[in-house]
């Protein structure tokens, strides 16, 4: 499926995209789903130890929901989340979103970030597709 939304988003700070489409075998009710992965820099680090910091992952996350619905006018509106490991310089981290509730306009979005099977982190992001651009003014 075409990503629609993002469009100019910066990969290497981001991640970068491999999978988007719908979820369930048939892609009932719509519900997106995607898969990111970036992998973590030293421009990314906090210390000499090479922890990366988070909000590199909160961003990979949001990307990844943002993919899973999919308009051009999606934004987040809100996120509860939770760090539960940490990522290293040189780590391959891969996100994985799926819409599991559609309202209207505000979509409700799972991921997770993982490393080799491992979760890193996950939470819920509450989504909304604006009628247009959040810039448009008027």
């Amino acid at each position: 499926m075409p990503i629609k939304t993002h469009q100019k988003i910066n990969h290497q700070l981001c991640g970068d995209p491999i999978e988007s489409g719908e979820s369930g075998e048939s892609g009932e009710n719509g519900e997106g789903k995607s898969r990111v992965t970036l992998q973590a820099t030293e421009q990314m680090a906090v210390d000499d130890k090479g922890l990366t910091h988070g909000g590199f992952i909160f961003g990979l996350a949001d990307h990844a929901a943002m993919i899973a619905v999919n308009h051009p006018h999606v934004v987040l509106g809100a996120a509860d989340v939770k760090f539960l490991k940490p990522v290293r310089t040189g780590d391959i981290v891969e996100a994985s979103a799926r819409v599991v509730k559609t309202s209207g306009r505000k979509s409700t979005v799972d991921v997770r970030v993982t490393r080799k099977g491992e979760t890193l982190f996950s939470g819920i992001f509450t989504c909304f597709i604006l009628e247009k651009h959040v810039l448009d003014s008027g």
